[in-house]
């Protein structure tokens, strides 16, 4: 599913602290095998995903999404955790995040499939950005659609790399978990 990228994007923020969050922002949540994770869709396209506390209850309506976007999104994740989807195809937006981040995140999302896994260097160089290897490494901890744009799949030239994705303290156990379902790395023997 193509990216619609800042520019293409309609003005749907106000004000400089909510330029990352549209204005008609709906949520879903959905427990999954890695934590709790919160949707966010604007009506036409997802523009967030997260892991969230699971201590923290859940406010009215948040469980039934009626959204038809917001509905295929929770579906596909359901669909790609009983390990039934390759990739994701829900309309995906990329609100607040700058023109390089973009180039790199539409690139990880286009080239690398699942079952594969990319360096941070080749990444950069997939991007055709001219951002050093460590920058990736940022980008990807800044991704607003961890999952959907997968920067689990993105991994040191030797070992797994770090991941902010997860619940508190279960990163890199997280993409370990992701990567094993896409059988991208063998299963742990411990």
């Amino acid at each position: 599913m193509p990216i619609i990228a800042p520019a293409e994007a309609s003005a749907t923020a106000r004000g400089r602290d909510e330029e990352a969050l549209p204005i008609d922002l709906r949520r879903a949540v959905l427990s999954s095998p890695v934590g709790t994770l919160e949707v966010r869709g604007n009506g036409r396209a997802i523009v967030g995903l997260a892991w969230r506390d699971r201590h923290r209850p859940p406010r009215d309506g948040e469980h039934v999404p009626l959204d038809p976007v917001l509905s295929e999104a929770v579906g596909q994740l359901r669909a790609y955790f009983e390990g039934g989807l390759r990739r994701f195809t829900v309309p995906m937006e990329l609100v607040g995040v700058s023109p390089v981040a973009t180039a790199v995140l539409a690139a990880l999302e286009a080239t690398v499939a699942p079952g594969d896994t990319v360096t941070y260097g080749e990444l950069a160089r997939r991007s055709g950005t001219d951002v050093p290897a460590r920058a990736i490494g940022t980008i990807m901890g800044m991704n607003p659609l961890p999952l959907l744009i997968p920067c689990h799949r993105v991994v040191a030239s030797d070992g797994l790399g770090g991941y902010s994705g997860g619940m508190r303290g279960k990163g890199l156990e997280t993409k370990r978990w992701l990567l094993e379902l896409e059988e991208a790395l063998p299963p742990a023997l411990f």
